[in-house]
């Protein structure tokens, strides 16, 4: 008879399971709650202190750490000096392996107590499915409740290749793996700052995308916490991996206002529209009116609901991709002819960000990782007024979203907003007065007048020539960090032209 070792803190399906495997000739051995839910469901099985001639002690730390047990696992079916081996030490095969660990991530969220916390490291449980992966060749090894009709079926019509094990080998190593990355993260977050002599970065793979940045690359998204699995649906398309990239950024600054009603475009990453409106088609259209060039074949973040008017709005003009919190069904039955056009929802009335409190980069050799940046709530309320001139309150209104965008947008770069949407915006350029100068020209050709506006720079500006500009240009509130050794002129210049000029006294670089 094969015998099957089951010992699972998840016990959905597991009596299901059990029943399953003891009807395709498997003895069931197992271990205190699953034991006992066996038990009580009316399925016959053995205790594990019955194989391995020794009690569970030192309350439960030590229950499968043994030789039958792990004997039972490990030893070689194709070598006669194991199975020989066995037969002296009246170890008998185990042929089937069922564990999933304690439950440590829950253990955490919802406790600081370090010793319980302790407690729930497990320790027999990753041993079992480390021997069980090793010897894959003759054993099953089954970590996920989402794989018993699987292994049902295999056993059951034939399918209990080397391949089907070697995949579930796989899929173990990377359970333990990811239970033991999070355990060290974890002690180094409460121990070493988050910031110890490893760094695990651990994904769970959402889907393929169809290629990397360019055809030739392989490309696919991985999660953190089921934030996509659970905020994120395909309506209609395929996300491509540049897609993901750009939806990214769009969602941070549409959502970077709580539950406003703004739109946010983008194009490779970058915003070329932002607005606030009392209602969803005004903003978008308002947002378009920055650049409706660069806007063509873009990336629209609808922080709310899509609807018929909306939609309708939104289809005279191709987009590429439109993310938003829902869409109805009126608002889909619009853009169902228009074949490119790619639609994503989060399933809520707005959009919904994961606020991962890290962020890391690849460079060449290795990765830079980092506390995240954000805006906090009170950095441009309690930036520092460092001319006579207050700002209006509608004027307040207007930094703050410019400061906010320019925190989320390339550096070196500049946001202008007027009436709560942006109105120019220069990014990613090696000089700051050249990002200044760039957005006033592409406003410009875009008819736009930026009389009135408020300026945002993520980062200090070096002279007073980025102020110089801008007050040609009309603009009449400025906010930026501060800390430059010419910040005197830079005040003299605001004060000069009249200018409110706040210093957040915090920098937001992205690069």
């Amino acid at each position: 008879m094969k015998r099957a070792l089951v010992s699972v803190s998840d016990k959905s399906g597991v009596v299901a399971f059990c029943n399953a495997l003891v009807k395709n000739g498997f003895e069931i051995i197992s271990t205190g709650g699953t034991y006992k839910i066996l038990v009580e469901s009316g399925i016959k099985a053995i205790e594990i202190d019955e194989v391995t001639k020794f009690p569970e002690c030192f309350e439960g730390r030590v229950k499968t750490l043994n030789p039958f047990v792990h004997g039972g696992i490990l030893h070689r079916r194709d070598k006669q000096s194991h199975l020989n081996q066995a037969a002296e030490l009246g170890v008998e095969a185990i042929d089937l392996v069922c564990v999933n660990l304690y439950p440590f991530k829950a253990t955490i969220e919802k406790t600081d107590d370090f010793e319980e916390i302790i407690e729930n490291i497990d320790i027999g449980g990753p041993a079992m499915v480390r021997s069980a992966s090793k010897n894959f060749d003759s054993v099953m090894i089954v970590t996920d409740a989402s794989d018993y009709e699987k292994v049902i079926d295999a056993l059951e019509n034939e399918k209990n290749t080397l391949e089907f094990r070697r995949n579930l080998m796989i899929k173990a190593f990377e359970h333990t793996a990811a239970y033991d990355s999070m355990i060290a993260n974890y002690m180094n977050k409460r121990f070493n700052s988050g910031f110890g002599a490893k760094q695990f970065i651990v994904g769970s793979k959402v889907m393929d995308t169809r290629y990397g940045e360019n055809p030739h690359q392989k490309g696919a998204l991985y999660e953190f916490d089921k934030h996509y699995s659970n905020n994120f649906k395909t309506l209609k398309g395929e996300a491509s991996f540049n897609n993901l990239n750009d939806l990214s950024g769009a969602v941070k600054i549409a959502s970077a206002f709580g539950s406003d009603n703004a739109v946010c475009i983008t194009k490779h990453g970058n915003p070329c529209g932002f607005a606030i409106r009392d209602n969803l088609v005004d903003a978008y259209v308002e947002a378009l009116k920055c650049d409706p060039v660069s806007a063509f074949g873009g990336v629209v973040a609808v922080n709310g609901i899509v609807t018929k008017e909306l939609a309708l709005k939104m289809n005279e003009i191709f987009l590429e991709v439109i993310i938003a919190g829902r869409f109805t069904e009126e608002a889909l039955e619009v853009f169902e002819s228009k074949k490119r056009i790619k639609l994503f929802e989060m399933g809520s009335d707005k959009l919904v960000l994961a606020n991962d409190e890290k962020d890391f980069k690849h460079i060449d050799g290795g990765f830079v990782y980092q506390d995240a940046d954000k805006v906090n709530d009170d950095e441009v309320k309690n930036a520092k007024l460092m001319t006579t001139r207050e700002a209006t309150s509608q004027e307040k209104k207007d930094m703050e979203i410019a400061y906010k965008v320019a925190s989320l947008t390339k550096s070196n770069c500049v946001v202008y907003v007027k009436n709560s949407a942006m109105v120019a915006v220069g990014m990613g350029m090696t000089s700051r007065v050249d990002a200044s100068q760039c957005a006033l020209k592409k406003a410009k050709e875009m008819g736009l007048d930026v009389t009135g506006a408020a300026l945002a720079s993520e980062a200090f500006f070096p002279f007073r020539d980025s102020i110089d500009a801008a007050a040609a240009a009309g603009v009449k509130s400025v906010i930026e960090p501060g800390g430059s050794i010419r910040d005197d002129e830079v005040i003299a210049a605001a004060n000069e032209y009249g200018m409110s000029l706040y210093f957040s006294e915090v920098r937001h670089f992205l690069h």
